[in-house]
């Protein structure tokens, strides 16, 4: 896998996350237990700290970074959707973020919100808790249900239960 040091300051990794062999994470990067990193995910903590809270997912071709000297964190049981891009930005426990949207820097997502794919987080952003979030530039649409809320917090238990599984049975073959 690729983890490197920098600036002498090496990745942590709790033992039972899941780091795909073909993800990146350099620097000042904590990822916390039953994390599942995906491959292709960056996670460069070269300028700032990157931390990646318990249970929390980042998918395929995802990056996550940050200004000099900040930090990007994602509260426990985040969920970063396929190409999405995380830039110094705070998600509370919770959240997800849609394929292929921008997060920026100082942005604050309150816990248990969605951001749909595609869009566009300009900087220092501030959400609301419970929120739907949409748009060129993104804006909160609305407050999500209940069952909305089960449905991301079931999705996002299916790739702790994937962390586990890739530990006992994800072999590279010939």
């Amino acid at each position: 896998m690729a983890i490197y040091e920098f600036n002498g300051v090496a990745p942590r990794v709790h033992p039972t996350a899941f780091i795909h062999p073909l993800a990146c994470l350099i620097g000042q990067v904590v990822v916390e237990a039953y994390c599942f990193i995906a491959p292709f995910a960056s996670l460069r903590g070269d300028f700032g700290l990157i931390k990646v809270g318990e249970g929390s997912n980042i998918q395929d071709s995802c990056t996550l970074h940050v200004k000099h000297g900040e930090v990007c964190e994602l509260g426990g049981n985040s969920h970063v959707g396929h190409g999405a891009i995380v830039h110094g930005a705070y998600l509370e426990p919770d959240c997800l973020i849609g394929m292929n949207a921008v997060v920026m820097d100082d942005v604050r997502i309150g816990e248990k919100s969605i951001v749909a794919a595609s869009a566009f987080l300009k900087a220092g952003l501030v959400v609301p808790p419970r929120s739907l979030v949409a748009g060129l530039p993104a804006a909160v649409v609305r407050e999500l249900t209940d069952a909305e809320i089960a449905q991301k917090l079931a999705a996002t238990g299916r790739y702790q239960e994937l962390a586990v599984d890739c530990h006992h049975s994800l072999r590279s073959v010939v």
